[in-house]
């Protein structure tokens, strides 16, 4: 059996309690151009984490460095997840031990249904998350199975791509820019849910460009700058100093 090594007493982690998820030394770039520079990080079981930082800071290429996507080609670094080695898995590996990336662009099947984008994701049988139980989560998507995903509101199609990554039973959610362009109603919506689903015991690392609202809904916050981490600790610490916020987030 494969065993995380601790990685709890690097600096940049403000948490000594064993992590669920460990990111250790990662360094990410984009043909040439060096992103990520050797960022360390952990989140524990059942936690919500703010990735933050302003424009241009490696946010997203964090979240797909985990994800284990090709791009960007990660050249150094550990991930692990749940005592499991991430860092030398293709994307469909990462993903069928536990990894689930909601894109900004959400990337909703063109002529499908709702009920057939999840039934296409969904696990057989499903151990968490059956469609029934997801309806029950977004009774928006419920009353909207039949119609093809595309149609839908952009709010909806965030509820769905949520509904989607959910319906593989993973264990760590990663939401890149979930509020982007939305209404604050919708927002609220989404917000409730991504609280209802901690509860539940869903890890979660969301990327937003509100920082505000991404602080109020997270337990810890996690922020770079020009690819490296200048915080790691607490949301409230953040959202308690300006100084901070008004160097590194612009609010």
């Amino acid at each position: 059996m494969n065993v995380r090594p601790d990685f709890s007493k690097n600096a940049n982690m403000a948490e000594t309690a064993p992590a669920f998820l460990s990111v250790w030394d990662m360094h990410s770039y984009y043909g040439e151009s060096y992103i990520v520079q050797g960022i360390s990080f952990n989140v524990h079981e059942g936690e919500i984490l703010a990735l933050l930082g302003r424009n241009g800071a490696g946010k997203t290429t964090t979240l797909r460095s985990i994800a284990r996507l090709d791009d960007p080609q990660v050249n150094k670094g550990e991930i692990w997840l749940d005592h499991q080695p991430l860092h030398n898995m293709k994307s469909y590996e990462a993903a069928t031990v536990g990894l689930g990336l909601v894109p900004e662009d959400r990337c909703i099947i063109p002529g499908l249904t709702v009920e057939e984008n999840l039934k296409l994701a969904q696990i057989a049988p499903p151990i968490g998350w059956s469609i029934e139980r997801l309806y029950e989560l977004f009774p928006r998507l419920g009353e909207r199975r039949n119609q093809e995903g595309v149609t839908l509101s952009g709010g909806e199609q965030q509820m769905l791509a949520i509904a989607r990554a959910l319906a593989r039973d993973i264990k760590v959610l990663l939401l890149d820019e979930p509020y982007e362009g939305l209404a604050p109603v919708i927002v609220d919506e989404i917000e409730k849910t991504l609280r209802h689903i901690k509860e539940q015991g869903m890890t979660t690392i969301i990327v937003e460009q509100n920082a505000v609202r991404a602080l109020q809904l997270a337990d810890r916050a996690v922020i770079l700058d020009t690819g490296s981490i200048v915080f790691d600790g607490s949301a409230a610490e953040v959202l308690e100093n300006e100084e901070l916020r008004a160097e590194y987030l612009a609010i």
